[in-house]
């Protein structure tokens, strides 16, 4: 089969790999339907995090069940199936208490898994997924083609929006400023005003994310950035600021607008993946009475919750996708979003 490898800074490959083969009893093989690229990915694409060797890349998919292993229960061949971003048996206390990412028995695409065997990139043309009944959730029936695009963002995008915006208590009549324009903020724009936000602010430069932004919710955008943006937030709020924060970035001075822009006694909610090496400013927070709380998102906890929805169309966040190439011109979609001529490449096996 085919597989996206990523050899380093700015170099994306499709090359033939062995096909998977079940091995665990628990297993399955998926037929990808669908595939992209995630921001996260952007990190060793860029060379902020080093690429020692090649390796598969990917970790967002949804597809078709071809085959599983004997001790597969719930998963049947022909199954249309959503796959979080991480494998995971939702069994384990971790996955019951709400945070399957810390699954004892999980592990991560493109990487091998607890028994040695290797669990494949989701940029590709076939995975196995080692835990078929806890990682995957298959769809009622096969979805119409149009809803191919919500479905994948549940395999990361939405359901770690989600994440940020019940992370920082987001709920009825809440006032809610969302750091960070990518699939991720935009998302949490959507979670927020699902969760009955009042006011939403998106803080954005470009046009076409503040279109996105205001079809999913957002009231208001904010562009300045650092203490302007911090002034104009104070504004906007009373000179106070907004009950929550959603932090969709991961770099050291989104973390610090988020933590200032919040009001005293607030909360920001923080899933953008850590890209700076500065630690929580503890004195400020603690004068401020300001929380922080997040983490990588546990999306398999949340698809249950979201796909219906999804399906009935009440929320689209396949909106996020707004190119979509052939997994031929893979390496094109990572300099799509590299270049930012792309919120986020949906990508056809």
């Amino acid at each position: 089969m085919r597989a996206t490898l990523i050899y380093g800074d700015h170099d994306i490959r499709l090359e033939d790999v062995p096909d998977p083969v079940l091995s665990t009893g628990g297993d399955a093989i998926v037929r990808v339907v669908a595939a992209c690229v995630c921001g996260s990915d952007l990190w060793p694409y860029r060379g902020v995090v080093p690429t020692k060797a090649p390796k598969r890349i990917g970790h967002e998919f949804v597809g078709i069940v071809e085959s599983v292993g004997p001790d597969v229960a719930k998963i049947k061949v022909g199954d249309f199936v959503i796959a979080p971003f991480y494998d995971c048996d939702m069994t384990c206390v971790n996955c019951l208490n709400g945070v399957s990412t810390s699954c004892l028995h999980g592990g991560w695409w493109g990487a091998d898994d607890r028994s040695g065997a290797f669990a494949d990139g989701g940029q590709g043309e076939f995975v196995r997924v080692p835990h078929a009944d806890g990682s995957l959730v298959a769809t009622p029936g096969l979805p119409a083609d149009e809803l191919i695009p919500g479905l994948l963002s549940l395999a990361d995008v939405m359901g770690t929006g989600h994440h940020a915006a019940v992370s920082a208590g987001v709920t009825t009549g809440s006032t809610v400023v969302v750091v960070g324009d990518g699939a991720v903020g935009l998302c949490g724009v959507l979670a927020a005003k699902r969760l009955g936000a009042s006011r939403i602010v998106a803080m954005s430069r470009h046009a076409d994310r503040q279109a996105v932004a205001r079809e999913f919710g957002a009231t208001d955008i904010v562009e300045e950035r650092g203490p302007e943006g911090i002034a104009r937030i104070k504004e906007l709020f009373d000179g106070i600021g907004p009950d929550c924060v959603l932090e969709c970035v991961g770099t050291t001075e989104s973390m610090d607008q988020a933590l200032r822009s919040v009001r005293p006694g607030g909360t920001v909610g923080y899933v953008g993946v850590p890209n700076g090496g500065s630690e929580l400013p503890i004195r400020l927070m603690f004068s401020s009475n300001v929380g922080a709380n997040g983490g990588v998102a546990p999306v398999r906890n949340y698809i249950d919750e979201l796909l219906p929805e999804v399906l009935s169309g009440a929320i689209n966040p396949g909106r996020v996708f707004d190119l979509e190439l052939p997994l031929a011109e893979v390496a094109e979609a990572y300099a799509a979003m590299d270049e930012r001529r792309a919120i986020k490449v949906l990508l056809r096996p």
